[in-house]
Protein backbone atom coordinates (compact mmCIF):
# COMPACT_ATOMS: atom_id res chain seq x y z
CA UNK A 1 0.00 0.00 0.00
CA UNK A 2 1.51 3.47 -0.93
CA UNK A 3 1.88 5.67 1.79
CA UNK A 4 -0.18 8.57 1.59
CA UNK A 5 3.18 11.11 0.84
CA UNK A 6 3.15 9.01 -2.23
CA UNK A 7 -0.41 9.16 -3.00
CA UNK A 8 -0.08 12.86 -4.90
CA UNK A 9 2.07 13.61 -7.77
CA UNK A 10 3.97 17.45 -7.33
CA UNK A 11 1.79 18.75 -10.14
CA UNK A 12 -1.71 17.31 -7.97
CA UNK A 13 0.27 18.69 -4.81
CA UNK A 14 0.49 21.87 -6.44
CA UNK A 15 -3.37 22.28 -8.03
CA UNK A 16 -4.21 21.48 -4.59
CA UNK A 17 -2.35 24.13 -2.57
CA UNK A 18 -3.52 26.57 -5.31
CA UNK A 19 -7.26 25.81 -4.91
CA UNK A 20 -6.68 25.61 -1.38
CA UNK A 21 -5.77 29.70 -2.03
CA UNK A 22 -8.34 30.37 -4.28
CA UNK A 23 -11.17 29.22 -1.77
CA UNK A 24 -9.48 31.09 0.92
CA UNK A 25 -8.75 34.36 -1.00
CA UNK A 26 -13.20 34.33 -0.97
CA UNK A 27 -13.81 33.66 2.55
CA UNK A 28 -12.62 33.95 6.45
CA UNK A 29 -12.23 30.51 6.46
CA UNK A 30 -9.60 28.04 6.76
CA UNK A 31 -9.64 24.80 4.84
CA UNK A 32 -6.60 22.26 5.91
CA UNK A 33 -6.73 19.05 3.78
CA UNK A 34 -4.67 16.15 5.06
CA UNK A 35 -4.76 12.62 4.07
CA UNK A 36 -3.19 9.67 5.93
CA UNK A 37 -1.98 6.22 5.09
CA UNK A 38 -4.31 4.74 7.89
CA UNK A 39 -6.54 5.50 10.89
CA UNK A 40 -5.50 2.70 12.79
CA UNK A 41 -3.26 -0.08 13.59
CA UNK A 42 -5.99 -3.12 14.11
CA UNK A 43 -3.50 -5.44 16.28
CA UNK A 44 -6.92 -7.45 16.66
CA UNK A 45 -7.08 -8.18 13.30
CA UNK A 46 -3.33 -8.91 12.50
CA UNK A 47 -3.92 -11.60 15.46
CA UNK A 48 -6.52 -13.10 13.87
CA UNK A 49 -4.83 -13.47 10.30
CA UNK A 50 -1.86 -14.74 12.44
CA UNK A 51 -4.45 -17.58 14.29
CA UNK A 52 -5.74 -18.79 11.06
CA UNK A 53 -2.08 -18.67 9.20
CA UNK A 54 -0.97 -21.17 12.34
CA UNK A 55 -3.99 -23.03 11.83
CA UNK A 56 -2.96 -23.53 8.19
CA UNK A 57 0.01 -24.47 9.03
CA UNK A 58 -0.33 -26.86 11.24
CA UNK A 59 -3.00 -28.65 9.12
CA UNK A 60 -0.28 -28.87 6.78
CA UNK A 61 2.16 -30.06 8.79
CA UNK A 62 -0.21 -32.78 9.89
CA UNK A 63 -0.76 -34.17 6.02
CA UNK A 64 2.82 -33.71 5.43
CA UNK A 65 4.42 -35.39 7.94
CA UNK A 66 2.83 -38.53 8.95
CA UNK A 67 3.84 -42.25 8.67
CA UNK A 68 1.80 -44.20 6.06
CA UNK A 69 0.97 -47.86 7.16
CA UNK A 70 2.14 -51.23 4.89
CA UNK A 71 -0.53 -51.59 2.02
CA UNK A 72 -2.55 -54.67 3.14
CA UNK A 73 -1.19 -55.16 6.96
CA UNK A 74 -2.58 -55.07 9.96
CA UNK A 75 -1.09 -51.86 10.68
CA UNK A 76 -2.83 -50.03 7.56
CA UNK A 77 -3.75 -46.46 7.48
CA UNK A 78 -2.17 -43.10 8.56
CA UNK A 79 -0.39 -42.58 11.67
CA UNK A 80 0.43 -38.91 13.12
CA UNK A 81 4.37 -38.58 13.32
CA UNK A 82 3.91 -35.10 14.66
CA UNK A 83 4.67 -35.19 19.20
CA UNK A 84 3.36 -31.90 20.90
CA UNK A 85 6.49 -30.20 21.24
CA UNK A 86 6.24 -30.01 17.34
CA UNK A 87 2.57 -29.32 17.15
CA UNK A 88 3.71 -26.35 19.84
CA UNK A 89 6.16 -25.18 17.80
CA UNK A 90 4.30 -24.86 14.17
CA UNK A 91 1.42 -22.73 16.10
CA UNK A 92 3.64 -20.28 17.84
CA UNK A 93 6.00 -19.60 14.52
CA UNK A 94 3.07 -19.91 12.63
CA UNK A 95 1.21 -16.94 14.48
CA UNK A 96 4.35 -15.12 14.52
CA UNK A 97 4.50 -15.19 10.95
CA UNK A 98 1.25 -14.70 10.35
CA UNK A 99 0.70 -11.63 12.43
CA UNK A 100 4.21 -10.06 10.76
CA UNK A 101 3.26 -10.94 6.98
CA UNK A 102 -0.50 -9.22 7.96
CA UNK A 103 1.84 -5.69 9.30
CA UNK A 104 3.60 -6.33 6.42
CA UNK A 105 0.52 -6.63 3.98
CA UNK A 106 -2.11 -4.57 5.30
CA UNK A 107 -4.90 -6.05 2.99
CA UNK A 108 -4.43 -9.39 4.67
CA UNK A 109 -6.26 -7.66 7.37
CA UNK A 110 -8.98 -6.36 5.94
CA UNK A 111 -11.08 -9.49 6.74
CA UNK A 112 -10.91 -9.29 9.68
CA UNK A 113 -11.57 -5.60 10.87
CA UNK A 114 -15.21 -4.62 10.72
CA UNK A 115 -16.59 -1.51 8.65
CA UNK A 116 -17.59 0.18 12.55
CA UNK A 117 -14.44 -0.46 13.46
CA UNK A 118 -12.87 1.64 11.00
CA UNK A 119 -15.41 4.26 11.52
CA UNK A 120 -14.27 4.87 14.97
CA UNK A 121 -10.64 4.42 13.72
CA UNK A 122 -11.30 7.21 11.57
CA UNK A 123 -12.96 9.52 13.45
CA UNK A 124 -10.76 9.61 16.76
CA UNK A 125 -7.55 10.08 14.02
CA UNK A 126 -9.77 12.96 12.45
CA UNK A 127 -10.11 14.85 16.04
CA UNK A 128 -6.60 13.97 16.82
CA UNK A 129 -5.40 16.03 13.24
CA UNK A 130 -7.40 18.52 13.81
CA UNK A 131 -5.31 19.50 17.01
CA UNK A 132 -1.91 18.00 15.50
CA UNK A 133 -2.70 20.51 12.48
CA UNK A 134 -3.72 23.33 14.54
CA UNK A 135 -7.20 23.41 12.42
CA UNK A 136 -8.83 24.95 15.93
CA UNK A 137 -6.05 27.63 16.18
CA UNK A 138 -7.61 29.89 13.67
CA UNK A 139 -8.74 33.42 15.46
CA UNK A 140 -12.09 33.49 14.41
CA UNK A 141 -13.33 29.44 14.95
CA UNK A 142 -13.47 29.02 11.50
CA UNK A 143 -11.19 26.15 10.36
CA UNK A 144 -12.10 23.26 8.41
CA UNK A 145 -10.54 20.16 8.20
CA UNK A 146 -10.75 17.84 5.17
CA UNK A 147 -9.50 14.09 6.48
CA UNK A 148 -8.92 11.01 3.69
CA UNK A 149 -8.11 8.02 5.44
CA UNK A 150 -6.28 5.96 2.06
CA UNK A 151 -6.55 2.16 4.04
CA UNK A 152 -10.03 2.66 5.22
CA UNK A 153 -11.42 4.41 1.98
CA UNK A 154 -13.34 7.16 4.42
CA UNK A 155 -13.13 10.36 4.48
CA UNK A 156 -13.92 12.82 7.63
CA UNK A 157 -14.54 16.83 7.41
CA UNK A 158 -14.65 18.79 10.72
CA UNK A 159 -15.46 22.14 11.25
CA UNK A 160 -14.24 24.77 14.06
CA UNK A 161 -17.28 25.56 16.43
CA UNK A 162 -18.47 28.80 14.40
CA UNK A 163 -18.00 27.02 11.28
CA UNK A 164 -20.24 23.56 12.66
CA UNK A 165 -22.83 26.45 14.28
CA UNK A 166 -23.66 27.31 10.79
CA UNK A 167 -22.74 24.35 8.42
CA UNK A 168 -25.36 21.30 8.75
CA UNK A 169 -24.70 17.63 8.53
CA UNK A 170 -25.99 17.34 4.81
CA UNK A 171 -22.80 20.40 3.87
CA UNK A 172 -20.00 17.75 5.79
CA UNK A 173 -21.81 15.19 3.42
CA UNK A 174 -21.75 16.92 0.28
CA UNK A 175 -18.22 17.79 0.58
CA UNK A 176 -17.23 14.13 1.68
CA UNK A 177 -18.92 12.57 -1.04
CA UNK A 178 -17.05 14.84 -3.51
CA UNK A 179 -13.69 13.75 -2.34
CA UNK A 180 -15.12 9.73 -2.34
CA UNK A 181 -16.25 10.35 -5.68
CA UNK A 182 -12.73 11.12 -6.83
CA UNK A 183 -11.43 8.00 -4.99
CA UNK A 184 -13.70 5.86 -6.79
CA UNK A 185 -13.30 7.32 -10.24
CA UNK A 186 -9.73 6.93 -9.90
CA UNK A 187 -8.74 10.96 -9.61
CA UNK A 188 -8.21 11.86 -6.19
CA UNK A 189 -7.09 14.99 -6.96
CA UNK A 190 -9.62 15.76 -8.93
CA UNK A 191 -12.19 14.69 -6.02
CA UNK A 192 -10.03 17.10 -3.46
CA UNK A 193 -10.21 19.90 -5.56
CA UNK A 194 -14.00 19.92 -6.34
CA UNK A 195 -14.02 19.22 -2.10
CA UNK A 196 -12.43 22.69 -1.61
CA UNK A 197 -14.03 24.61 -4.36
CA UNK A 198 -17.54 23.65 -2.84
CA UNK A 199 -16.09 24.34 0.50
CA UNK A 200 -14.93 28.07 -0.50
CA UNK A 201 -18.72 28.55 -1.37
CA UNK A 202 -19.71 27.39 1.11
CA UNK A 203 -17.95 29.00 3.59
CA UNK A 204 -18.29 32.75 1.64
CA UNK A 205 -21.71 32.89 1.55
CA UNK A 206 -21.46 32.43 5.72
CA UNK A 207 -17.61 33.59 6.40
CA UNK A 208 -16.98 36.26 3.43
CA UNK A 209 -13.39 37.49 3.39
CA UNK A 210 -12.62 40.75 5.68
CA UNK A 211 -10.15 42.93 4.58
CA UNK A 212 -7.24 42.46 6.72
CA UNK A 213 -7.66 38.89 7.04
CA UNK A 214 -4.44 36.90 7.28
CA UNK A 215 -3.55 33.15 6.19
CA UNK A 216 -3.13 31.19 9.73
CA UNK A 217 -2.47 28.18 8.11
CA UNK A 218 -0.27 27.18 5.48
CA UNK A 219 -2.36 26.08 2.14
CA UNK A 220 -0.41 23.04 1.91
CA UNK A 221 -1.36 19.43 1.89
CA UNK A 222 -0.90 17.67 5.24
CA UNK A 223 0.39 13.87 5.36
CA UNK A 224 0.11 11.43 8.09
CA UNK A 225 2.48 8.31 6.49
Amino acid sequence: MRKASQFFSEDDRRAIEQVVAAAEARTAAEIIPVVATASGRYDRAEDLFGIMFALVALAAAWLGFQNMGTPGGWAGGYEPALGLVSILLIVFFGFVAGAALATRVPVLRLPFITRREMQAEVERSAAAAFQQFRVRATAGATGILIYISLYERMVRVLGDDIIAARLGQSDWEALRDLVIQGLREGEPARGLVRAVEQCGALCAVHFPSQPGDVNALANALRFID
